[in-house]
């Protein structure tokens, strides 16, 4: 027998407000009949497309050390660099740039969320299919 993952979840210090910061970037939804709302611990969000869900839920301890596990994120409609640039745009903050490390068109950018949690953001379907 195995298990499957039921959902993904983040520690935070404010879960409606991180949730709600995500919601754009995954193109996630609050689940139906179970909206965020300010105040509350836990905010859950929803793929509309996949069913995937993110739990983001307070916890009393600040984040003090890199991520051991993390999003990596591949746009579904821009390129990368164009979702590196809405990204920047939208406040993530840059951490490290790896574009072209493995040559040109490849690499990755590593951001953090407000709160500090980081996710890197990788060539979008298109991008991978042109290099085919």
């Amino acid at each position: 027998m195995t298990s499957y993952i039921s959902h993904t979840t983040v520690d935070c210090a404010n879960a409606y407000e991180l949730s709600e910061w995500w919601k754009p970037v995954l193109g996630y939804v609050d689940l139906d009949g179970d909206p965020n709302l300010p105040g509350h611990e836990e905010c859950m969000i929803r793929d509309p497309e996949t069913g995937h869900q993110v739990l983001f839920i307070e916890v009393p301890e600040a984040k003090t050390v890199k991520n051991r596990v993390h999003f990596d994120l591949r746009p579904r409609e821009r390129t990368r660099d164009e979702e590196i640039d809405w990204l920047i745009e939208y406040g993530a903050t840059p951490i490290a740039d790896h574009r072209g490390i493995h040559g040109p068109g490849s690499g990755w950018m590593t951001f953090a969320d407000p709160e500090g949690n980081e996710f890197c953001v990788v060539r979008s379907p298109a991008e991978l299919a042109s290099q085919a």
